[in-house]
């Protein structure tokens, strides 16, 4: 009989492989018997993905990102090259700093998608506090769409598809994970060909426990960048996941026109704008009226008006076969 006994322990999940198997070998005249020993667990106080830091190789990093909490960094771990989310020094003993940090580890942990930033490791039993990801060589879409000014509707398309597939996957029930802070420097381009997205930056992201499809939660204050702000949110009212669907529909809309949503407000006036019932306007002619119709459903004031990304899925691969005809 093989059985697997699952134990919690300093915050790690370890496997202890109990065996109790018994194999008979016949050799035609003796019956031989032999009983392998139990398998040891891992070190009771280590998880899996703990990361020594003496593994990794800041000689010839560079600053790729920075917050409030910290910067991002390029480096390397066991040759490969890796980003690392590393807390400034002088907050590693802040308590909510450290909450917030190992919030999204754990949430990190769970997460295995092609169109979803890849967690490795984190460093969190020695400071300063670090967490590694998997390092897309193509920049944020913030800084390609800077560069392009705008993408004709079929590149448009395939980019809302990767970041759609990767929301639908993070808003499977019954653990729906709201990204809250969908922008365009949270979406990063796998490599320089620009053919690949990735949904990333977790840090204010929340796992919820969904009782039923209908459910909204109670989640105040401002979470999330202005420019691209559900006004529910803004309004500090309730809101659920369709939050990060007004967000893509903003995203969406700077794909084709080139320029962010109320590019000539700054980003709360734009906010309170949208809050006050206004949409940026079309028009650039890569807007198909069929992207139209989907952004401004998408961006639609009442948040039960908005699709799932499973539904805008669909749509977004309707509208491509149609210009490919």
């Amino acid at each position: 009989m093989l059985s697997k006994l699952y134990h919690i322990r300093d915050g790690c999940l370890i496997r202890m492989l109990c065996v109790s198997l018994s194999i008979r070998i016949d050799d035609g005249q003796n019956g031989s018997h032999f009983e392998p020993k139990p398998v040891p667990p891992p070190l009771p106080n280590k998880c899996d993905w703990e990361v020594d830091p003496s593994e990794l190789d800041f000689s010839n990093s560079n600053i790729i990102g920075k917050g409030s909490f910290g910067e991002i960094l390029r480096a390397s771990w066991r040759g490969t090259p890796v980003a690392v989310k590393r807390i400034l020094p002088s907050l590693s003993d802040d308590r909510l700093v450290i909450q917030d940090f190992r919030h999204e580890v754990n949430l990190l942990v769970k997460l295995r998608h092609p169109n979803v930033v890849q967690f490795l490791g984190a460093v969190t039993d020695n400071k300063p506090l670090m967490l590694i990801t998997e390092y897309l060589r193509g920049g944020d879409l913030h800084q390609y769409l800077k560069e392009k000014n705008g993408l004709n509707s079929s590149a448009a398309i395939n980019f809302a598809l990767d970041i759609a597939r990767g929301m639908a996957y993070l808003h499977n029930e019954p653990n729906v994970i709201i990204h809250r802070d969908l922008k365009p420097r949270n979406v990063l381009l796998v490599n320089s060909s620009a053919d690949h997205l990735k949904v990333g930056d977790f840090g204010l992201s929340k796992l919820i426990k969904v009782q039923n499809s209908h459910d909204v939660y109670k989640m105040t204050g401002e979470t999330g960048s202005y420019r691209y702000m559900a006004p529910e949110v803004f309004k500090h009212r309730k809101y659920d996941k369709k939050v990060d669907v007004f967000s893509f529909a903003m995203i969406l809309y700077e794909m084709i026109e080139g320029e962010p949503p109320f590019s000539n407000h700054e980003p709360y006036e734009a906010a309170k704008l949208v809050a006050e019932g206004h949409r940026p306007n079309f028009r650039s002619k890569s807007f198909l009226p069929e992207l139209r119709d989907l952004t401004g459903k998408c961006w639609a004031s009442d948040m039960n008006q908005r699709p799932s990304f499973l539904e805008i899925l669909k749509r977004l691969e309707k509208i491509g076969k149609c210009t490919q005809r």
